[in-house]
């Protein structure tokens, strides 16, 4: 009769381990490509207005050699699918309040990512919605586009800053439920 050896790993592959052994390092690479997107929006609005360009040569700092990347709905909703999943990917790492603070950036960009969707399929299709001129989002109807995605982002990114720092700060109770190891040491 044979025996068999049980491994002591946590099943879930690798969905797990980022959650688990690498969340830490998987949220910073996330932070890091959230804060380059970021900076990118930031960028174009000083140069609308602070350096008084035009609009159309207003592209960011990449757009600037690159603009093919401002005018592409295919890169912005890439992007916003990135952020969606990533928001997904590694919501299970987190507890209590900093998982709270996750949802809420979660439930943002799912409202964001669905308003790239409908950029994107008014360029595949060429129908504007109702009858615009150029691909136009729900809330771009009320809001110019720039100022639109720098809002967005901004609402995307405060409860992802609040929550990673909750996460990283946990109550005890919080702690005693991570699965990784992005809490600080208690330094008191």
């Amino acid at each position: 009769m044979a025996t068999e050896t049980v491994s002591a790993r946590p099943s879930g592959g690798w969905i797990s381990a980022l959650n688990t052994r690498h969340h830490r390092t998987a949220l910073n690479l996330y932070m890091l490509i959230v804060l380059g997107h970021w900076a990118e929006h930031i960028a174009q609005a000083i140069q609308i207005y602070v350096l008084g360009w035009p609009l159309s040569e207003a592209r960011g700092v990449l757009g600037l050699p690159f603009p093919w990347l401002v005018t592409s709905e295919w890169m912005h909703y890439g992007y916003a699918l990135l952020m969606l999943i990533g928001l997904i990917l590694l919501r299970h790492g987190f507890t209590g309040r900093s998982r709270t603070w996750w949802n809420i950036s979660l439930g943002i960009q799912v409202w964001h990512h669905f308003e790239h969707l409908l950029l994107l399929s008014q360029a595949i299709s060429g129908y504007h919605l109702l009858g615009r001129p150029t691909v136009t989002s729900i809330i771009q109807l009320l809001v110019p586009r720039v100022e639109l995605h720098l809002f967005y982002n901004t609402l995307v990114f405060i409860p992802m800053v609040v929550a990673m720092v909750l996460h990283r700060r946990p109550r005890a109770s919080e702690r005693s439920l991570m699965r990784c190891t992005c809490a600080v040491a208690h330094q008191w």
